[in-house]
């Protein structure tokens, strides 16, 4: 049986940092043996340090949705997309060089740094409360962590575009890159983003105790609060699972045209077949006899928990849970 804190192969622990790093970096090394990966290396620990609040400017994450295993699920997911892409390039393809991969990976595992606050931040009492901007606030960050990293200003500045795959303020089809390559790189991120987190064995228990107070919290759903943007589409964590069926329409509509079909390049991965695609349908099936009217207790897994001591996710209160 499939443990909740291992990826949809139950063979790589997504909770661990160490052993998400150990397994991208062998994809990479498998592909391009004298390259360097001493830019991979340093990006995973900078990202632990970030999550785990271990960095001077960042409290530690406090989304228990978009938390440290969601990244590492996504990245995961990206690198192994990448190399399937590689492997099983079609004619007229672009080879995918060392850089173009590392960029992908670098964007999928800082992707949702936006939720991250700083520790002087006075306005804001909690990360979910960047849902509305997170993307373009991890769009800033990854152009400076990548000039910092010592990539060159051409990926800085492509990551910087790249990370918008993964968000609906822009339209995939209108994100503006001139690199064919990139491009296909940028529909393999928002193509990990949505594979990943949708095949998670805990996923309908996380849209319901942890997406829906971040919804809330972010403006999205609940109750109307001063200031806050408030949109009536999910009156509960229950009615967000309900949801789910309608959902995973829209996302696989996106994962088609506007993502340019990228999933297929997992099945190139796994030599036929598509675990990603398969633990995604299991999932919103149980939603749908959820919503036939079978019990909500039935949604009993226990999602691991990834936040630091100590770190509040979600003021019951507030939300009104």
């Amino acid at each position: 049986m499939r443990r909740n804190d291992y990826d949809v192969t139950d063979s790589v622990r997504t909770t661990d940092p160490a052993a998400v790093a150990s397994e991208v970096i062998g994809l990479y090394q498998s592909l391009y043996t004298d390259a360097a990966a001493a830019q991979l290396e340093r990006a995973f620990g900078h990202a632990a340090a970030l999550y785990r609040g271990k960095h001077p400017e960042y409290s530690a994450c406090d989304t228990e949705y978009h938390d440290m295993q969601h990244v590492l699920d996504v990245t995961l997911a990206m690198a192994r997309l990448l190399r399937g892409y590689q492997c099983g390039r079609s004619r007229g393809e672009p080879v995918l060089t060392p850089e173009a991969f590392r960029v992908g990976v670098l964007t999928a595992l800082f992707h949702d740094f936006g939720y991250l606050r700083r520790r002087n931040d006075r306005k804001h009492r909690y990360g979910a409360e960047y849902t509305l901007t997170h993307v373009s606030r991890s769009s800033a960050f990854l152009r400076s962590y990548l000039r910092e990293l010592g990539m060159e200003e051409k990926y800085a500045r492509a990551a910087s575009v790249l990370v918008h795959y993964t968000g609906y303020e822009r339209p995939a089809e209108s994100i503006r890159l001139g690199d064919m390559l990139l491009r296909r790189v940028g529909h393999m991120l928002g193509t990990a983003d949505i594979i990943a987190q949708m095949s998670d064995r805990c996923y309908l228990e996380k849209c319901r105790d942890r997406l829906y107070p971040e919804f809330v919290l972010g403006g999205l759903a609940g109750r109307r609060r001063p200031g806050m943007r408030r949109l009536p589409v999910f009156a509960s964590g229950e009615d967000l699972v309900s949801k789910t069926p309608n959902f995973y329409a829209g996302a696989t509509r996106r994962l088609e045209l506007p993502l340019a079909r990228a999933y297929e390049y997992a099945a190139r991965y796994f030599g036929g077949t598509n675990p990603y695609l398969q633990e995604m349908q299991k999932n919103v099936r149980y939603a749908q006899a959820l919503a036939r009217g079978s019990s909500a207790e039935l949604l009993r897994r226990q999602p691991p928990h990834t936040l630091s001591p100590g770190v509040e996710p979600y003021p019951k209160d507030l939300i009104g849970l």
